[in-house]
């Protein structure tokens, strides 16, 4: 098979989604592997180190897209790309398309089979692609949120730590999966007041045996929600349902209850974002103001620690990046239920029932 990467083009997203070690599994196994020129440069990793892996290095995106059988990426496309999408192509990828319906239909007009990261789903209910890169949000919720709180940035100016004589920080976390666990991991580490909500008892016992009196454990209602907003100096929105559209947990009312000078960082913003006052945000502009408090909606977090993430992400993606190619696609969906839940679109439907119900379409 002759596998794809094009460098990402979305803004500062400085991932890749192939190291050397994964073009050289590929090579070995008998596949040709196409990567577009400095691709791998936000993370590291120059042209010369996927040649020496036995990769061949091409100009431009427009021959990665048109030449190869199977595109490889970190995230979504986006509107640029969707001219160079080749028909019947396999596209294995963040999607997230319960958020961007015009991708969905790009992908349906052009009946690619695409595969989302964040849908491929063990039986057990674990999402295996998700784990990493929402471990890597999670602490970066908090590490953004504390810039936020500075004064400069508009914040309240409050050391989230605090200091001897000084109150803490009080920082929400709504949602205890991979993003909710890792927020709290480095929050607690900084010395932060914590509470977290979730729906799930068993989750919230777990983690007060693991965190015990450094953290308060809530389940996740109107009242205990609207408590904790009005409460936060900062607000981390970590809830996952997958392939379907965040819901709405946190009201402009609620928001409008917070001290000034407060922060928000919606990590599911990816999914639509799960506070009502929440909007997409990049890298370059990450934070607007709204009822006195600042929002941070950057949909691609991890993209700006690559030299971490990039590593991270491709550890899970290329076992079933392997699959795929040594396969092919019909064989490898039928051999793993994990990846067939993964499929999100192919000859022109939506065949992820989740999916389809978040864009009012039936699946098929």
């Amino acid at each position: 098979m002759l596998i794809g990467v094009p460098g990402e083009v979305k803004i500062k997203e400085h991932r890749v989604s192939m190291v050397p070690g994964g073009v050289r599994q590929l090579v070995h196994a008998g596949h040709r592997v196409l990567i577009q020129a400095g691709a791998g440069n936000g993370a590291g990793i120059c042209d010369q180190d996927y040649q020496e892996a036995g990769a061949s290095i091409v100009p431009d995106a427009e021959t990665v897209w048109g030449e190869a059988d199977m595109i490889i990426k970190v995230k979504e496309p986006i509107a640029q790309e969707y001219p160079l999408m080749k028909k019947h192509q396999i596209l294995y990828t963040y999607l997230h398309l319960a958020a961007v319906p015009e991708l969905a239909e790009q992908l349906v007009k052009k009946e690619i089979s695409a595969i989302a990261y964040e849908t491929i789903q063990n039986d057990d209910g674990f999402l295996p692609l998700l784990k990493p890169m929402s471990e890597v949000a999670g602490r970066m919720a908090v590490q953004v949120g504390v810039r936020c709180l500075e004064k400069r940035q508009g914040g309240k100016g409050l050391l989230l730590g605090g200091v001897p004589g000084v109150r803490r920080g009080k920082v929400g976390i709504i949602g205890a999966g991979f993003v909710g666990v890792n927020a709290a991991k480095m929050a607690i580490g900084l010395g932060a007041q914590v509470s977290i909500l979730d729906i799930d008892q068993q989750k919230l016992a777990y983690l007060d045996d693991v965190f015990g009196s450094t953290i308060t454990t809530l389940m996740s209602d109107p009242e205990n929600i609207a408590r904790v907003v009005s409460e936060s100096d900062l607000l981390i929105g970590a809830v996952l349902l997958p392939g379907a559209r965040a819901p709405v947990l946190v009201t402009r009312e609620m928001v409008a209850s917070m001290e000034k000078g407060s922060a928000i960082v919606d990590v599911a913003i990816d999914q639509g974002g799960s506070v009502e006052t929440i909007r997409p945000t990049t890298h370059d502009q990450p934070t607007y103001t709204e009822e006195g408090v600042i929002h941070y909606g950057v949909t691609n977090m991890p993209g700006n620690v690559p030299a971490t993430s990039t590593y991270a992400l491709t550890n899970v993606t290329m076992p079933f990046a392997l699959s795929l190619a040594n396969k092919g696609l019909e064989q490898a969906l039928r051999e793993s239920r994990p990846l067939a839940r993964g499929l999100n679109t192919h000859q022109g439907r939506i065949t992820h029932e989740v999916v389809a119900q978040a864009l009012e379409t039936p699946s098929g």
